[in-house]
């Protein structure tokens, strides 16, 4: 069954639409996501989606799959991939934020947005498996991926 809609305030009218279409219900198949940013350089053509989560939450896994689907089938070398900025609360200057499960600071978003960090910043990490935001998970294997990931970028510049 389609999952109902959490914050119906945040919802267009379109969305809870298509919530409520049976013919077209998640039991069937359909799956469908919303992409928060498609954030463009212009100037250079450089690219890149951003997935925006508030108050300590995660893409769920059809969501994930979606993005994931989407990933896949791009080949552009202007494309930087598809990230996840993850808000404790819900700006970057109200609490701790992280970029694809690295704890980050304003300026180090702003210059993931300008495209001036090193190239591994921009490598898609968002789909590894047994990921979460904050490490909070119980995998052994997620805690080493985290620790790796802040390593490899800390290092990489």
């Amino acid at each position: 069954m389609t999952k109902k809609c959490k914050f119906k305030e945040e919802a267009t009218p379109f969305s809870l639409w298509l919530r409520e279409q049976e013919e077209i219900d998640s039991d069937l198949g359909y799956s469908t996501t919303d992409i928060d940013y498609m954030w463009h350089d212009y100037d250079n053509e450089d690219w890149l989606f951003l997935e925006e989560k508030r108050n300590n939450n995660d893409p769920d896994w059809s969501q994930r799959d979606n993005m994931e689907t989407l990933h896949n089938s791009i080949e552009s070398d202007n494309y930087h991939g598809f990230h996840l900025v993850a808000f404790e609360n819900s700006t970057p200057d109200d609490g701790q934020m992280y970029l694809d499960y690295v704890e980050i600071d304003r300026e180090d978003l702003i210059e993931f947005l300008r495209f001036e960090k090193n190239e591994n910043w921009y490598e898609t990490t968002m789909f590894d498996k047994n990921q979460s935001c904050y490490g909070d998970t119980d995998s052994n294997d997620s805690k080493t991926w985290k620790q790796m990931t802040v390593f490899y970028k800390n290092h990489g510049d």
